[in-house]
């Protein structure tokens, strides 16, 4: 069974994603603001976090920050505030998904089940090391080593790697990208993804030449075997 932390500040709220979270076959855990969700992340281990930002003794954002230093846990974020810059910086931090209140409970959950099947399937289908010269990118443990030491990309940097390199050798537009990895709904530009390929080419090293820019297209990493 897959275990959710719900954390809000207004009981209300949280009632109502426990009340569809267990029907739909999850087990919740709550938590009223984010110094409690990253001491229950320290105690336990959860498959997804949604997570309210505006919320007392410590914000969403921070939270976050927290929470993936603790754990490579999916994250849905709520808000108010719809505003772009907000979907940006929560992008930046790594979560997988931003949504809008008021929202519908049910798109709510079917978010949460496209986000841990799309987890589980990458899991169970991609056990594999890869190797490109002294770039090693093992797919199951989302680990990356450039030379035998690892370095640590955030959640979507992982992502987005992994896509350009399941992908290896094509052409990829930024708006694909932008579509595959933030989602269909996701309301950012080209900067978004300009600045993670930037991230990481320096994370790369010595390897950054593999991810190549295509002017006026995208990006592709490049390598033959």
């Amino acid at each position: 069974m897959y275990k959710l932390l719900v954390v809000d500040d207004e009981p209300k709220i949280r009632e109502v994603i426990k009340e569809y979270a267990e029907f739909n076959g999850y087990e919740v855990t709550e938590a009223a603001d984010g110094m409690s969700a990253v001491g229950l992340c320290k105690l336990n281990e959860y498959d997804l976090v949604i997570l309210d930002i505006m919320m007392p003794k410590l914000d969403g954002f921070s939270a976050c920050k927290e929470i993936k230093k603790i754990q490579d846990v999916p994250i849905i974020m709520l808000s108010a505030r719809g505003e772009e810059y907000d979907k940006l910086f929560g992008f930046e931090l790594g979560i997988d998904d931003y949504i809008v209140k008021p929202f519908s409970p049910k798109e709510l959950m079917a978010r949460v089940n496209v986000i841990l099947a799309r987890r589980n399937s990458s899991a169970h289908n991609k056990s594999d090391v890869l190797k490109f010269n002294g770039l090693e990118i093992n797919i199951a443990a989302r680990t990356v080593t450039v030379d035998g030491k690892r370095v640590e990309l955030t959640p979507k940097e992982y992502e987005l790697l992994f896509y350009l390199i399941e992908n290896r050798n094509i052409a990829l537009s930024r708006d694909k990208l932008l579509s595959d990895i933030w989602g269909y709904d996701f309301f950012g530009d080209d900067r978004t993804i300009d600045t993670h390929i930037k991230n990481l080419r320096n994370n790369l090293g010595p390897y950054r030449d593999y991810i190549v820019t295509l002017r006026g297209v995208g990006y592709k990493f490049e390598f033959e075997d």
